[in-house]
C-alpha cells in the first residue's frame, strides 16, 4: 500500500491519458466499454478508478457510475473533477472486498487498474471474483492488465536498464518478469489471464490490445498532426483484436460477459 501511495502521489495518470500515445488506450477502452453498452444508460462500478478519467467521462454521459479508490490521494483529485450535475459516487475501496455492493448490482464493471497491483495468482482471481458477483447476469465485466513482454522490451533493452534488470535478478530463465510490490507493476502473458477466470460464470468475448504499438513509438505518435493520428487509430482499431500481436502490448483489455 506504501508503495502505490509514493507513486500515486506524485505521478499523474491523467496526462499519460491525455498524451496522443496515450489517447490510443483510452480511445479503445472507451470504444469498447460502449461497444458492449449499445445505446442504453447503465449502471457502471470502476474498481480502481484512479483519478476518475473513465468514471468521469461515463457519468457525463449519463450513466449511473459508482467509482471505487483505494489511494486516497486520487480519490481526492477525482472528487475535485465533480460538478455536481453527474450521476456518480466515488467512494475509498479495496478491488478485493466489494462487499458493500449486493450481488448482480451493475451492469458492467470496469477493473482497469487493479490488477497492476495484484501480485499473488489468489489475489487476482479474488478480485475477478468480486467483480463477477456484483455484475449482473447477462453485464461485462472490463479488465485490464499490464503485459510481460512489453516491460521486457521497453525496459530492458530500449531504456537501457538490462544490466539492472540482471543484476538485480528481475526475471527468470524464461524473461518473465518477478514482479514485487516495490517494483509496482505486476506483468502478466496472455495464457495466465485465460487461467485466472476458468473456474468463474464468464465467458470471454474478446481480448484486446488497448495499445498495442504505441509506447514503442510514442514520441512518433505525439508528433503526428491531426489526420496523421486518426489514420493511426483506422490502423490500431484494424489490428488489436489480432490474437498474434496481443501478448506484446504495453495494455490489453479482458472483455468477459458474466453467465
Amino acid at each position: 500500500m506504501e508503495y502505490l501511495e509514493n507513486f500515486y502521489n506524485s505521478f499523474s495518470e491523467d496526462e499519460r491519458l491525455l498524451t496522443q500515445h496515450g489517447q490510443v488506450e483510452y480511445l479503445t477502452t472507451m470504444k469498447y466499454i460502449h461497444d458492449n453498452l449499445g445505446s442504453r444508460k447503465a449502471s457502471i462500478l470502476e474498481v480502481g478508478a484512479g483519478t476518475g478519467r473513465y468514471s468521469t467521462a461515463l457519468a457525463r454521459e449519463g450513466h449511473n457510475v459508482t467509482a471505487v479508490e483505494l489511494v486516497e490521494h486520487n480519490l481526492d483529485i477525482m472528487k475535485s473533477k465533480l460538478t455536481g450535475s453527474e450521476t456518480i459516487e466515488a467512494v475509498q475501496g479495496n478491488a478485493l472486498d466489494l462487499s458493500r455492493f449486493g450481488d448482480e448490482s451493475f451492469d458492467m464493471t470496469l477493473v482497469l487498474n487493479p490488477m497492476y497491483h495484484l501480485y499473488t495468482k489468489a489475489d487476482k482471481i479474488q478480485a475477478l471474483s468480486e467483480a463477477v458477483r456484483v455484475t449482473r447476469h447477462g453485464g461485462f465485466i472490463l479488465a485490464a492488465y499490464c503485459m510481460n513482454e512489453a516491460a521486457v522490451i521497453q525496459h530492458a533493452f530500449l531504456h537501457g536498464n538490462l544490466k539492472k534488470v540482471l543484476d538485480n535478478d528481475m526475471v527468470t530463465p524464461e524473461w518473465h518478469c518477478k514482479s514485487e510490490p516495490k517494483e509496482l507493476f505486476e506483468l502478466i502473458r496472455t495464457e495466465e489471464i485465460a487461467s485466472l477466470y476458468a473456474g468463474l460464470p464468464v465467458e470471454r468475448i474478446k481480448l484486446i490490445a488497448t495499445d498495442g504499438a504505441a509506447c514503442y513509438i510514442s514520441e512518433c505518435i505525439d508528433s503526428m498532426d491531426r489526420y496523421t493520428f486518426e489514420k493511426y487509430m483506422e490502423y490500431h482499431f484494424a489490428t488489436c483484436e489480432r490474437q498474434d500481436l496481443i501478448g506484446a502490448s504495453n495494455h490489453t483489455l479482458d472483455i468477459l460477459r458474466k453467465l
